[in-house]
């Protein structure tokens, strides 16, 4: 085998880098371009090439340094191997790990993505569709965003609750995941719970806040009016939560726990709690929701309901570039399973 990268080598280095095509490489080896062209992209064609030969299709496009033309190959099969990725906001703790899912995906399958942020301006989130359909994208992959018409193209929606034609949902159990946390709270004694809503923004608002309503009624856990508030906006920081947590102490209603509409708001909440002189959780318990990077690491260790959002990003993209591919049929919903993950922040009511 060396002895045969030596002799390419040598027979490479008379051809200028600047002309390496796919015939280069067929030249070199005395063999077809489709012969070449079936082996170096592992198409089914290559399984009639004899394992030798294939080893000198291998070394000598690696001698030549051969880098397939992306285009030409994209002319010949008739695809672009890219898919557009929607979300809210670039960076931010839920979506973060949802894109790590998609590309630890994509990456395996040698599939370009490209990333827009919409930040809920509509026209935005209009155009940056267009845009990317004119790139070249054969279809879509969208993160907490709320769609209100049928796409395009095939398109899979993570956090997607609303049943559009040719949108595949990939959503969360939000009624085993409230019943997993007001259980929990429950168990410890707690009967005064404040709850967070999720912000009209959020695409998971509506449904979630349906859940926790109905898993409470099915407990018998009483919510207060005045232990209920909604958060505005869509800040990606744990102000989200702060100034909503500091309006419910305001209220001079106490309570034991608090179920927050995510984690983000829910370390904005601590702050807030502790600020006020109260210690988490002796005072008070909160839980949190979604388990993102930071929760296991903030004082306390925040409880909190687990989605798997990096799988989630995965299956986001499996789903997609199968439908593509036509592997599979399309699917109006796929549901994912909660894990509640206890830490210090819940503790036994106080009595």
């Amino acid at each position: 085998m060396k002895r045969l990268q030596k002799a390419l080598q040598n027979k490479a280095g008379r051809i200028p880098k600047s002309a390496v095509t796919l015939k280069s490489v067929a030249e070199l080896v005395g063999l077809t371009a489709s012969t070449v062209s079936a082996v170096l992209n592992s198409s089914p064609a290559a399984r009639s090439v004899p394992p030798h030969t294939k080893k000198r299709i291998v070394a000598a496009a690696r001698a030549l340094d051969y880098r397939p033309n992306f285009f030409a190959r994209s002319l010949r099969v008739k695809r672009t191997y890219m898919i557009g990725v929607i979300l809210e906001e670039i960076g931010d703790a839920y979506g973060s790990l949802v894109i790590s899912g998609i590309e630890r995906y994509l990456r395996r399958q040698n599939v370009f993505f490209l990333t827009v942020a919409h930040r809920h301006d509509k026209k935005l989130l209009s155009s940056y569709s267009t845009v990317l359909r004119e790139r070249g994208v054969e279809g879509f992959i969208t993160v907490d965003t709320l769609l209100t018409e049928e796409p395009t193209l095939p398109t899979v929606a993570v956090a997607g609750h609303r049943r559009i034609k040719g949108v595949t949902n990939i959503v969360l159990d939000h009624r085993r995941a409230a019943s997993l946390a007001l259980t929990h709270l429950a168990d410890l004694g707690h009967k005064k719970i404040a709850f967070m809503r999720g912000s009209k923004l959020s695409a998971d608002s509506d449904e979630r806040w349906n859940a926790i309503c109905e898993v409470a009624a099915k407990l018998g856990i009483r919510m207060h009016p005045e232990l209920i508030i909604e958060l505005k906006g869509d800040d990606p920081t744990p102000n989200l939560g702060y100034p909503f947590a500091k309006q419910l102490l305001e209220r001079k209603q106490p309570f034991t726990a608090l179920f927050a509409y995510n984690d983000i708001s829910a370390i904005g909440s601590i702050c807030a709690l502790q600020e006020a002189g109260l210690r988490i959780p002796d005072d008070i318990s909160v839980v949190g929701f979604d388990d993102i990077q930071s929760a296991a690491y903030i004082n306390p260790p925040l409880t909190t309901v687990r989605q798997p959002l990096i799988k989630m990003g995965e299956m986001a993209a499996r789903t997609l570039l199968d439908r593509i591919e036509g592997k599979i049929k399309y699917v109006p919903e796929i549901a994912i399973e909660p894990e509640l993950v206890v830490r210090k922040s819940s503790a036994q009511a106080r009595v």
